[in-house]
Order: C-alpha cells, then structure tokens, then sequence
C-alpha cells in the first residue's frame, strides 16, 4: 500500500500545523528528514531538513502498526503554523518516490480498511468534525465509540443463535438436537424485533439532532414574526416594515439554542391575497410551518391561529410593547419574553433529544427495517411447519446480511466514495 501524507489541520496561519504521514514508508521519510527516528509514542524534537538546507524545528510523534489511527505505520510533525514552513515540508516530501498525496478522506479509510473502525464509527467521524453544538458533539461520540456497531452484534448473535437452532434440525435431524426449537427461535426473533423496533422509532429524533430542528414562526402578516426573529438572531436577519406582506420567501437563520443545533424559520404572513408572488410565499409559510419540528404562532389581539397548533407548539400574544406585558405575550421591538420563548423552545426540543437512538442516518433505519421484515417473514415461515424450517434460516440469514451493513461488513462499496468525499484531505 501507497505511504500517504498530508497536512492534518486547517490551512492558513497558525501556531501549531501538523502533517501526518501514514504507510510502510513513514518513519523510513522521517529519517530522512530528522537524520534519526524517535522513539514510537514519544514525542521528540528534531530539526527537520530537506534538499536545501533547515526547513523547521518540530515535534514529531511515531506510531507502531497496529497501534495507530490508520492501522499502519505512522508518523506526525507537528510544525510551526507558517504557511511558508508547511509548504516547505511538503513539497520535501512530495519529492520523495515512495510518498504521494493523500485522497479526501483516505486516513480514515484506511481505519476502516485495517479494521480500526467500522462503517458507522467513520460516520460518527465525520459528524463529529462537523459538530456546530454542544448535542451534536455527544451524539457523535455515542456513534464514534462504537455504540450502535456494540448494538449490531448484539442482534446478530441473537439471530445466528436463531439460525443456527433452525439449521440443526434440518441438518442433523437424526443427533442430539432439540425436538422442538420454535420456542426459543421464537423468543430470540421477538426480542430483535422489539429492539430494532424501537431504534427505528428514534432514528428521527436522532437524525434531527445531526441535521438541525426546525422552528417556524407563524402568524398574519405585519404581527411582528421578522422582528422577533431579527431579536432572537441578535442581528438583521429579515427586512422589518409597516407595510403587510413584506417577507414573501420563507427566511432562515441556524441557531444553537441550549447546545441544540436549531433552524428558525420566518415565514410569509398567512392571509389571503391577490398578489401572486405573495401567495406563492403564504403556500410555502404554510408548507414549511406545518413540516417543522415546531410552531411558535405570534397573534393579533382577538386572533386565532390559522391551523391547529399541535400539543408542544407555542401560542403567543405578540406586540407586548403596545398590549401589554403578561405571561404569554412577547415583543420582538423590546425583548419581552424572547427569553422564556428561548427557554420554552430548548426544554420542548430536549424532551425529543431523551428519546434519541444510537443510529443516526436514513441509511441505518433502512437497514433496520429490511432487517425487521426479513425478521417477520421468517416468522410467518417458521408458523406453516417444520418443512419450512430451511426457508426461515435463509431470512434470518438475510436479516444478519442486512445489520452487517450497517457496520460495513457487506454491501457497502457504492457508500464510501460518498462518505469519504466529505472528509477534509488530512482526515
């Protein structure tokens, strides 16, 4: 295998850069370039020095086969930040024959070719570089240490366990098996389903924790919903006027509220209208509010909202500067109630954070469910008798296929070039 190299952190000034090397060549170029090789795993300072003379004085850090990211021989210096420096030391190495620069992503998939990580450890990987929030960053850690690969073996134990008891008294009918396995066959079946049953039913909730949640706020028009999406911002986000019906599109502003990774969403004002652009704005207000995670609806005096607010939506009197402060009212113009509103938001969209999973993508969900219905049909076959035992194996064993994919161990080539492509070059 080709020996990679590539700058580990961001480009531009810093006072720290590290390139990583990884490969059969790795500490072999560090000798070259120090004149002498440190001991693995303690970091030591050398001078670096290449063709023409010094290039740095830096740290650098080895690291044993098998005891590294990669899995290979590896190698870190960890240089001034100098764009000058960086620059200076790989072009060093890009000179040597037996180095080339690394692809996007090609340390971490070397992790995963090596066996130091499975296909949803990457994931958690790259949900983690892109963590905006304090939710994000935990959630990401869960899949990272291995959570949902722990909870795969789990069921695929259960169900080889399964398959196996199925196999036995098709195979060896005439040694000593049970007679009679459907009961625990049936009890090992239940109890997968019922786990994966529940995982399917938090992928949601966990999926929103990477993607962001969405919270609209909905009213008429001129009642103040730019104005107190301008005060939650902090900043001008929408444009703010007298005149009814200025927001046409729906404007949105990402957010961390409480350490949650939230999209406020400012819609048209809901009313009818013979402006055309206008109405094409209140259609898609109304799509959108009734898609989001969560709806604040802002009212006139007298008002009501224009479609039913589900049970964790937010109802408030808006304009608190001209009607009057009181519990449920809030102004956009002063502040009133922008905290609570804040707070009221955070504690409803933390409820649904609890009910969280440890798999995280449509990916995973769509193999837990082909997993439960090669589950079910298995089931059904085992009900019509014994002759069917042999086709009940053959869906408990595609049921195992299918929750192998969800750590890589089948049917995953056509992902990786996906996943690894949003990976940073020295990740």
């Amino acid at each position: 295998m080709d020996t990679i190299f590539a700058q580990a952190t961001a480009p531009g000034k810093a006072g720290v850069a590290i390139i990583r090397l990884s490969g059969p060549s790795s500490w072999h170029a560090v000798e070259r370039l120090c004149g002498s090789r440190p001991e693995p795993r303690v970091a030591t300072l050398k001078v670096l020095k290449g063709p023409d003379g010094v290039l740095d004085q830096a740290l650098v850090l080895m690291f044993e086969q098998g005891a590294s990211f990669t899995g290979e021989e590896v190698a870190e210096l960890h240089l001034h930040g100098s764009t000058a420096v960086v620059s200076a030391v790989l072009r060093v190495l890009s000179q040597m024959e037996d180095l080339r620069a690394a692809d996007a992503g090609e340390f971490t998939r070397r992790a995963l070719e090596n066996g130091c990580l499975d296909l949803a450890q990457v994931e958690g990987l790259a949900d983690l570089i892109d963590a905006e929030t304090e939710a994000q960053r935990r959630q990401a850690l869960r899949v990272l240490s291995g959570d949902l690969g722990d909870r795969a073996e789990l069921w695929r134990t259960d169900l080889i366990r399964a398959a196996a008891l199925i196999e036995a008294t098709i195979d060896f009918a005439d040694e000593e098996v049970p007679v009679d396995v459907t009961p625990e066959v049936t009890e090992l079946l239940d109890r997968v389903r019922d786990s994966l049953a529940r995982e399917i039913a938090n992928v949601g909730f966990a999926e929103r924790i990477r993607t962001g949640f969405e919270v609209a706020i909905v009213g008429v028009p001129n009642v103040g919903k730019s104005t107190l999406l301008n005060a939650l911002a902090g900043r001008d986000a929408a444009i703010t006027s007298d005149i009814a019906g200025t927001t046409r599109d729906v404007i949105e502003v990402r957010m961390d509220l409480g350490g949650l990774p939230v999209t406020i969403l400012d819609t048209a004002g809901l009313r009818e209208t013979e402006d055309v652009v206008e109405a094409i704005g209140v259609q898609r207000a109304r799509e959108r509010a009734q898609q989001a995670d969560l709806r604040v609806f802002l009212l006139d005096p007298g008002d009501s909202p224009d479609f039913e607010p589900l049970p964790d939506d937010l109802v408030l009197q808006a304009k608190a500067d001209e009607v009057g402060e009181g519990p449920d009212t809030i102004s956009g113009k002063t502040g009133f109630g922008v905290s609570k509103l804040v707070s009221d938001i955070t504690e409803r969209l933390s409820g649904r954070i609890a009910q969280s999973g440890v798999a995280t993508r449509e990916r995973h969900r769509i193999a837990m469910e082909r997993a439960v219905m090669n589950l079910g049909d298995a089931q059904d076959k085992m009900d019509l008798g014994p002759e069917f035992a042999e086709f009940a194996a053959e869906e408990m064993r595609t049921a195992i296929r299918a929750l192998d994919s969800l750590v890589g161990r089948v049917d995953v080539e056509m992902l990786l070039d996906d996943i690894f492509s949003s990976f940073c070059i020295g990740k």
